[in-house]
């Protein structure tokens, strides 16, 4: 069973329901967490692309990832979430970790439990999986043994600097600090907690997002059982690698 937690609202929903739906017809069931144990909620905006004016076909949420979110919202363990002080580690094979910008994942990626989760899991040597902000909440995880990072000497990558800057500056006159969760950026924040910001790969174009059919497209980066990934555009590779973790 793979461990999903989440905030209880503004959740990426492409980075949570692709690997969900493509991991759940492999076989592979699922576990979702919340703070209080209630349903999450996805960033409506990113569902409905109210509020991005022109920029809604590019910065919305992809029709296959609204329709796999439509299915998992539906499903019975996105239903009936744990709360965050029942995780026990024991009680799973892996971790996955989605990301998310607007301000509801302030809970999540800042959870002393959820820290603590992730450093349990980096200790038993399960695979995790963390993409955008996601890679955010393992960067904070610091493991009590030697009060470093549990990335401190990984390879790792995340939400990219130009990224978030670029959005947030195409935005920030009508939707304020909707894409910028803190005021330092997700790169700049991660690539401090690590031993050498040479560990932090950019990766190559962002120009398109990667598919079923083309997960070539998108980036990841793997170190042992720690796999991350950019943004939702590099959500199919970052599932398929992660299903070869799994195996």
């Amino acid at each position: 069973m793979i461990l999903i937690p989440l905030p209880s609202n503004d959740f990426d929903p492409s980075e949570a329901s692709i690997p969900w739906k493509l991991l759940s017809s492999a076989g592979f069931t699922f576990q979702f967490a919340t703070p209080n144990g209630k349903k999450a909620k996805a960033d409506e905006r990113m569902l409905t692309g109210k509020g991005l004016g022109i920029l809604k076909p590019g910065f919305i949420a992809r029709k296959d990832a609204r329709d796999a979110y439509a299915e998992m919202e539906n499903s019975k363990e996105f239903q009936n979430p744990i709360s965050y002080s029942s995780i026990k580690e024991k009680d799973y094979k892996a971790l996955l970790l989605p990301g998310g910008h607007a301000p509801g994942m302030k809970e999540y990626l800042e959870s002393k439990i959820l820290q603590k989760t992730v450093v349990d899991f980096f200790h038993s040597e399960k695979p995790v999986a963390a993409i955008c902000h996601g890679v955010l909440l393992a960067a904070r995880s610091i493991d009590p043994k030697t009060n470093k990072s549990v990335l401190y000497d990984k390879q790792t990558t995340a939400l990219l600097q130009k990224q978030e800057l670029l959005a947030y500056y195409a935005t920030r006159l009508w939707l304020g600090n909707y894409y910028k969760t803190y005021p330092l950026t997700v790169q700049a924040e991660v690539t401090g907690l690590l031993k050498s910001k040479e560990q932090f790969k950019t990766g190559g174009s962002l120009s398109q997002r990667d598919s079923l059919d083309d997960p070539d497209v998108g980036f990841t980066v793997l170190d042992g059982k720690y796999l991350s990934a950019r943004w939702p555009g590099d959500a199919y590779q970052f599932t398929i690698r992660f299903k070869t973790l799994l195996s």
